[in-house]
């Protein structure tokens, strides 16, 4: 007699929405987690970076109120206000998501997998059919750049700061470097980004990394690619942020005794993610490199249906969006340029400068385009990035046009509303 259908290890976005589906399908259901439900995403990532953000965002806003007729004398800052409204927006999530958990056992503890069917977690064994491991990601450390959580940091220890930098050096320009960047140097630390390769955001579009480093310029903060961090003096700055990407977390869960094999930590799994273990799925960022929360959401769910019917649900979905919540806001789906021709595609550009968008001008947030990638010879749209107001939620549009496999006509034949920023994207095609 099983204890458990499912046992899930890990309460992030991958965890917790194959607990739901699972639940919903019928299964009995326990969910392992030793931190706090809502994983990296909702404590230590997604959710309190954005909150933070939007509060620089509203500051950045009322410093220039001026522009729109309005007398703000003064504005300031209350950072312990800031703080108080990110934890406040955590915990209400938190508790919305612990109470979606009815009807699923949770135990809040460390797991340790002794075998296909057995879980050791809170010095009891668990018995159960299936296991799906679900324990996200960690930020990476650097030899030279030990975190010591007073002078050299990690994103997760920059959420909890409980006064601005003075001054802020941040290693890594990816989208974690370039939103902290932003968001410190809005509230008034002096900045300064080093990032190894040629480019901020490797892998981005290269226009739009071009873009957002003028973006940052502007705003005084210090750009340096194509540079070594270990030549700077540490004491030139208040706090060291490292931020040079993530690495699956999987340390001390037996995977090498119960048979799941990993490489360089990543769990190694196949199209319906399943381990090199029976009866062991795995998903989320400890199993893929596409660490975004979302896409691990997908993943969650995918092998959820896998437990139900196996092998009924292929994690083939290529089309995933990706968000960086800069001022100007960045976003991308699906192939950019330089991939496209890097596979010999002959592809047709399409921009649209915001400069021309009405509804840019109104918000007075002119900054930024969009580009879209079509295939020459069928019109097929093959990928989009953005820098502009709210291209986090613009890029959605070409989330769709790509998965329904819509073609450049079908795309200039529709209606937009007007004024809107959306129209912007009928302009470019």
């Amino acid at each position: 007699m099983y204890d458990y259908d499912l046992s899930v290890i890990g309460a992030g976005w991958a965890g917790f929405n194959a607990c739901i589906k699972a639940k919903e399908s019928g299964l009995k259901v326990c969910l392992i987690e030793a931190a706090q439900v809502g994983g990296t995403c909702l404590n230590t990532g997604c959710i309190p970076t954005k909150a933070l953000i939007q509060s620089a965002k509203i500051y950045s806003l009322v410093k220039k109120s001026s522009s729109f007729g309005i007398e703000l004398d003064n504005p300031r800052i209350s950072f312990g206000k800031i703080q108080e409204r990110k934890e406040k927006i955590v915990a209400q999530l938190g508790q919305g998501m612990r109470s979606r958990l009815g009807g699923i056992d949770f135990i809040n503890s460390k797991a340790r997998i002794i075998s296909p069917n057995y879980i050791e977690s809170d010095g009891r064994k668990i018995k159960t059919k299936f296991i799906l491991i679900a324990t996200g990601s960690k930020p990476v450390e650097l030899i030279r750049f030990k975190f010591d959580s007073v002078k050299v940091i990690n994103s997760d220890q920059a959420l909890f700061l409980q006064e601005v930098p003075q001054s802020l050096l941040i290693i890594g320009g990816g989208f974690i470097g370039c939103e902290f960047a932003w968001l410190f140097s809005t509230l008034g630390s002096r900045v300064s980004i080093v990032e190894k390769m040629p480019q901020l955001l490797p892998g981005a579009d290269k226009e739009i990394a071009k873009k957002i480093e003028i973006v940052l310029k502007k705003k005084g903060i210090k750009v340096n690619t194509a540079s070594d961090a270990s030549t700077l003096d540490l004491n030139n700055y208040a706090k060291v942020l490292v931020c040079v990407g993530r690495a699956p977390e999987t340390s001390g869960l037996g995977l090498e005794e119960a048979g799941v094999k990993t490489e360089k930590n990543l769990i190694v799994v196949n199209e319906y993610l399943e381990t090199s273990a029976p009866n062991i799925y795995a998903a989320g960022d400890c199993a893929s490199p596409v660490m975004l929360a979302h896409y691990a959401a997908y993943q969650g769910r995918v092998a959820a249906g896998n437990v139900v019917k196996k092998r009924s649900h292929k994690a083939d979905n290529p089309v995933i969006p990706s968000c960086i919540f800069t001022e100007p806001e960045i976003a991308g789906v699906g192939m950019n340029e330089d991939e496209a021709k890097a596979v010999g595609l002959e592809v047709n550009v399409h921009k649209f400068d915001f400069l021309g968008s009405g509804m840019a001008r109104i918000i007075e947030e002119t900054e930024g385009f969009i580009k879209i990638i079509s295939d020459a010879a069928s019109g097929q749209i093959l990928g989009a990035s953005i820098i502009g107001p709210k291209a986090s939620e613009l890029i959605a549009i070409f989330t769709v046009a790509i998965s329904a496999h819509l073609k450049v006509g079908r795309m200039r034949r529709m209606i937009f509303a007007h004024p809107t920023l959306s129209e912007s994207i009928h302009e470019a095609f």
